[in-house]
């Protein structure tokens, strides 16, 4: 009797997992990194990338990850002006320029780098980590104290420290 009572619960076991649907897998545009949550991290891609917003990626990974991320960048984008090879940080911003950005007030002409002497608040925020109150404080330093003679000038702005300055020296032009 027990042989049988057993031979019932596997069947109707049995039975249960064919007569249970499978849920559907969710849809998703970006594949997510097969990591831990509390390895990943959140980051903003802008501009010229096919679907900007907040991407979750590994920590360490490379702001050519974070554009791959966020479906990558758009014919005409400018990556030429921006280090593919950089790593970002927790909560930064990658901006991928296009076109027209290059002709914008602050930016250069050699490579489309931000000319720190020129730019206004708007067109310093391109750079990574800068949000509108660090680009205040850059141009209130520069008003109050004149032009910078040197990228490492930054550091006497409030709030950029050597890891900071480190991350936009690349997309700054020489004063």
């Amino acid at each position: 009797m027990i042989a049988i009572g057993a031979l019932g619960a596997i069947v109707g076991g049995l039975i249960g997992l064919v007569a249970t649907p499978s849920m559907p897998e969710p849809i998703s545009t970006i594949a997510a990194p097969e990591v831990p949550h509390d390895e990943l991290i959140p980051v903003h891609v802008s501009g010229w990338v096919a679907a900007p917003g907040v991407v979750w990626i590994p920590a360490g990974s490379l702001a050519s990850v974070a554009i791959d991320a966020a479906g990558g960048a758009l014919p005409g984008a400018r990556l030429d002006s921006i280090n593919l090879a950089r790593q970002v940080a927790d909560g930064e911003q990658v901006h991928v320029p296009g076109p027209s950005d290059a002709s914008a007030p602050g930016m250069s002409g050699d490579g489309g780098l931000v000319d720190i002497n020129a730019a206004d608040e708007t067109d310093l925020q391109i750079l990574p980590g800068v949000g509108p109150v660090l680009a205040a404080r850059i141009v209130a330093h520069r008003e109050e104290f004149g032009r910078f003679e040197a990228v490492e000038d930054l550091l006497d702005v409030p709030g950029i420290g050597e890891a900071k300055l480190a991350s936009i020296r690349d997309l700054i032009k020489p004063p």
